[in-house]
């Protein structure tokens, strides 16, 4: 008698009973589990062909309970929106649970961070297929119409992070015009090592204009001086895309004291400096990544990006005044920031040095923090030597000198007025041109990512418009509007596109076939295609160029109705 075949179209046995070998053979026990005095018995091993059958009859361990974690199904088990913070719960003392980043690069939160987080269930697509050395000229994959996995998955992790929200939080519920607080320091320890004040930094949404922003608070700031946080008007004009822009600055007592809160930009899944470098050689000062040096591209690459910041606050006739790396970020791969910039200058409003010594100042914290970068270490006065040392082992002549440039104290000679900031752009112009060619690159990137998503703009509005007018309920009071005429067409035309199915009943899920399809009405081109109704009575002969026609008469219908009404 043949075998039957199993659901799966694979062959199997009829039989289902344990053989008499296998259920009077001795229970397994691990190797690493077994005692010393137990042998292994290779002589006595049963034929491969009855372990095979013995295998065959019982099915594989499958472990149970996960469902209570949400991965049951990989398809439903998206995480909606502001499900964890990318920096853990901050200082916070909200009893809710803290949520797992899962895009984390390392476990830097996982110490305080007790329960898991499924990521997002992004787009159900892969880059497999054929190769496009396989493809005709004519011929497209279905990845050619959506940007790149990297820069899709980017995006969506920082929006993600951007709609992060804080339930039942102990936070104040509005501070000014701004609300939701979401707290994003990585650390609980309070520090006034920096400004001389407890620091803190928060996401809030404005409710002026709703768009997200990054509130830094100095805790039991008294402002005594009103020309103090006048001072920040002036930071207003610094527009510089390597400065963290700033908006406001005011003081507020909604944390129960006398708080200072300064206004900027929100960069969503930033990190410092320090947090990139310092943090990460400490925990592993043993691995391989730990013990490779800085590239040294990066190194330029740095320079000409602060510089660059340097560059438009001296001009504005200002100082950073700090450039430390807890302090300066990364918003983006190789892309660094100078941040908080403003805060010295309303807290140390009544003693701060002249413009040019403090401007002088902020070379020599730049060619600090380049070294900062380069050792994967934090810097003292007496590592100094060693550091140059260092960078004078491992890198070229030419960063040797521009660090050794930065970091020396102005010369007291008479005449010399001093370091200025163009002298290092001038000493850095080869730099500088590299820096923009990779500029120019990117943007060629940016804009190819674009051209992708310029055909996924048009099929859009094409779906978009078929909807507003197949199987409406009713037009102006007539209930049978969608079911005659030219409507008629385009809802078997709907039903030609996504609605087919092969010879078994099954439904076809063809992206190409879709989009092939769109792109045709979009075009209006003269290919005729065969439309059925589904009780299969009548047949329908009709060009792109004829469905499309219909498609612009029957929407200017509809909108005609709605400026009316």
């Amino acid at each position: 008698m043949p075998s039957s075949l199993a659901s799966n179209g694979v062959q199997t046995s009829k039989a289902k009973a344990i053989s008499p070998k296998a259920a009077i053979a001795a229970p397994f026990k691990p190797r690493g589990l077994a005692g010393a005095d137990t042998p292994t018995s290779f002589g006595s091993a049963e034929p491969t062909h009855q372990i095979q059958q013995w295998a065959n009859d019982h099915q594989e361990f499958v472990p149970q309970g996960f469902e209570q974690y949400g991965l049951a199904d990989a398809n439903t088990a998206a995480v909606g929106l502001g499900q964890y913070d990318s920096y853990g719960l901050g200082h916070s003392s909200s009893a809710v649970p803290a949520q797992i980043n899962p895009y984390a690069q390392d476990d830097m939160g996982a110490a305080y961070q007790s329960t898991f987080s499924q990521p997002l269930n992004y787009h159900l697509y892969a880059p497999l297929g054929p190769h496009r050395e396989n493809l005709l000229a004519y011929q497209r994959t279905v990845h050619d119409f959506f940007i790149s996995d990297a820069l899709r998955e980017e995006l969506q992790r920082k929006s993600e992070a951007s709609r992060q929200i804080l339930p039942n939080s102990t936070l104040p519920q509005q501070i000014d015009h701004f609300h939701s607080l979401v707290p994003l320091d990585t650390s609980h320890i309070k520090s006034a090592t920096t400004f001389g004040y407890p620091s803190w930094v928060y996401k809030a949404t404005s409710a002026k204009d709703g768009n997200l922003y990054a509130l830094r608070r100095l805790e039991g700031y008294r402002l005594t001086n009103e020309r103090a946080i006048r001072s920040v008007q002036a930071w207003k004009k610094v527009d510089n895309g390597s400065v963290v822009t700033i908006h406001d600055a005011f003081t507020t007592r909604a944390f129960g004291d006398s708080s200072l809160i300064f206004v900027t930009d929100y960069h969503p899944l930033s990190k410092t400096v320090a947090d990139e470098y310092i943090t990460p050689s400490l925990r592993h000062q043993n691995s391989r990544h730990h013990m490779q040096p800085v590239p040294e591209q990066l190194l330029w690459s740095y320079l000409v990006q602060i510089g660059s910041g340097l560059k438009s606050i001296h001009e504005n006739g200002l100082a950073a005044r700090l450039i430390d790396a807890s302090k300066v970020l990364l918003t983006s791969k190789n892309r660094i920031r100078l941040n908080g910039c403003a805060v010295l200058d309303v807290v140390h409003h009544d003693s701060i040095p002249s413009i040019e010594a403090s401007q002088q100042e902020d070379l020599e914290l730049l060619g600090r923090l380049i070294l900062v970068v380069a050792l994967r270490n934090a810097l003292n006065g007496q590592e100094m030597g060693k550091a140059m040392e260092y960078i004078s082992r491992v890198y070229t002549p030419k960063l040797t000198e521009v660090v050794t440039w930065l970091i020396t104290p102005p010369s007291g000679q008479k005449g010399f007025s001093g370091k200025k900031v163009g002298m290092l752009l001038e000493g850095l112009g080869p730099q500088i041109a590299l820096a923009l060619d990779e500029t120019l690159h990117q943007n060629d990137a940016v804009l190819a990512e674009m051209n992708r998503e310029v055909e996924n703009a048009r099929v859009t509005r094409l779906m978009m418009k078929l909807n507003y007018i197949n199987e409406r309920p009713e037009f102006e009071h007539d209930a049978r509007w969608s079911e005659t005429g030219e409507r008629y067409q385009l809802k078997l035309f709907r039903d030609y596109v996504f609605h087919q199915v092969d010879e078994q009943g099954k439904p076809v899920v063809d992206v190409t076939h879709v989009l092939s399809c769109l792109g045709k009405l979009d075009v209006g081109v003269d290919e005729r295609i065969n439309l059925i109704s589904r009780d299969e009575q009548t047949c329908i002969v009709v060009s792109y160029k004829e469905l499309k026609r219909a498609v612009e008469s029957a929407f200017q219908e509809v909108q005609k109705a709605s400026r009316r009404n």
